[in-house]
Order: structure tokens, then C-alpha cells, then sequence
């Protein structure tokens, strides 16, 4: 059985994160999942789900102060990690091992065993200093996958485009997920992939926008 760490943080885009524990529950994965504080409050402001949602399909969850929990240490085996949404301090942490929560020494136990991380980076647009931390990750030998949308399985709705982003992902630790039809294949999803639709997705009004402090982007964590 494959064991992934899957962590979320404080950047738009918590439903990527989401639909990695929701896929990764059906496929027989050990799941490690560890969110921070402001990854909380995004998936409040952004989708339906709950964190109990997201503990019952969690193997094993985390708090992200344990720096003392299973995954704060080499010893402890896993197939790699991802972080799904990653936020630019994230990035920043990871990029110069600052290790001040779990989320960050897990990717940095990761990368020094030469394990696999995907980073699903979520900011735009960039500058220079973006660039340079991205660089530095994958010179460390973490792979940086900014959400990009494809259009060559001509998608319907929401889920389709997420559900690309979370296959290509999953791809790169040689977990089919059947989330998507790929180039050249009549092949189609998984019928129970994003069976939720675009319910997962929340309408938040201006007002309650405008009260969520610095918005719906990248937070503190």
C-alpha cells in the first residue's frame, strides 16, 4: 500500500487538496493529511466541506504544530508528499527549510530522504522572488506544479478542470486515479471522480468577502 502526506495551506484553491484526500480514499492510499490554520478558514470560505469532511477521508490527520508527530521524521517511510493549494509562504518556508510547523518539516523530511514533492503552487502572477523560491525547490528536488488548466479533454464544468490538475498530480506518484481522459485515449473518468460536482464549490457573497481578512488569496500560512 502507497502512503502519502497530503497538506494544505492558506493559498486559494483548498478544493485541490480537498479532491486529493476524496480520490485518494478510494484507491486504497494511507493518507497522512496536516492543514494549517489558515488553510482552515479557506476551506470554510471557499467550499462546503468540513474538517470532519476531510478527517473521515484522512487515513491519519495531523496537527500542524506536532512537530513531533510520525511525519516530522525520516524514519517514518512514505511514497512522497504533496501540497495542495501551497501558499507563497509555504513555498518560502520549504525553499529555506524553516521548519516552524508540520506542514514545512514534513516537505523537508521529503526532500532530504530524496522522496517525491509536488508543490500545487497557487499565486499569480509572478515575480522574480516567486521564480527564484520555485528554482530553489526543485533544485532541492521538489517539482513545482502550478494549477494550469488543460483543455485537450474538453471539460464541462469546475470539477473537470480540478480533477485534471489533481490526475496530473497523482500521475507523477504513478497513482492512477482515472480522474481524467487523457491525450489520445477514449478512456473516460471515473464515474464516482468529483461525484460531488460544482456543489463543492461555494458562492461567497461581497459581504462576507469583504470581512474575511486579505481575501480569499494567499494568507499566513
Amino acid at each position: 500500500m502507497k502512503r502519502l502526506v497530503v497538506a494544505i495551506s492558506g493559498a486559494s484553491g483548498v478544493i485541490y487538496g480537498v479532491r486529493m484526500l476524496e480520490t485518494l480514499a478510494g484507491l486504497d492510499v494511507e493518507t497522512h493529511f496536516v492543514i494549517t490554520d489558515s488553510g482552515m478558514k479557506n476551506l470554510s470560505i471557499e467550499t462546503k466541506y468540513t474538517m470532519d469532511d476531510l478527517r473521515s477521508m484522512a487515513s491519519f490527520t495531523h496537527d500542524v504544530r506536532d512537530v513531533g508527530a510520525s511525519i516530522a521524521s525520516g524514519s517514518f517511510h512514505t511514497d512522497g508528499m504533496v501540497v495542495a493549494p501551497s501558499s507563497i509562504k509555504t513555498l518560502s518556508a520549504i525553499a529555506n527549510s524553516y521548519n516552524e510547523n508540520l506542514v514545512v518539516r514534513a516537505a523537508d523530511v521529503t526532500l532530504k530522504e530524496r522522496r517525491r514533492l509536488v508543490m500545487i503552487v497557487r499565486e499569480t502572477p509572478l515575480h522574480e522572488g516567486h521564480l527564484e523560491l520555485m528554482t530553489r525547490v526543485t533544485r532541492m528536488g521538489g517539482i513545482i506544479m502550478p494549477p494550469v488548466p488543460a483543455f485537450y479533454h474538453k471539460p464541462q464544468t469546475i470539477d473537470d478542470i480540478i480533477n485534471q490538475t489533481v490526475g496530473k498530480a497523482l500521475d507523477l506518484f504513478s497513482i492512477e486515479g482515472k480522474l481524467f481522459r487523457r491525450w489520445g485515449s477514449e478512456e473516460t473518468p471515473n464515474d464516482h471522480a468529483g461525484k460531488r460536482g460544482l456543489t463543492v464549490l461555494q458562492d461567497v457573497s461581497e459581504s462576507r468577502m469583504a470581512c474575511a481578512t486579505g481575501g480569499v488569496g494567499d494568507r499566513d500560512g
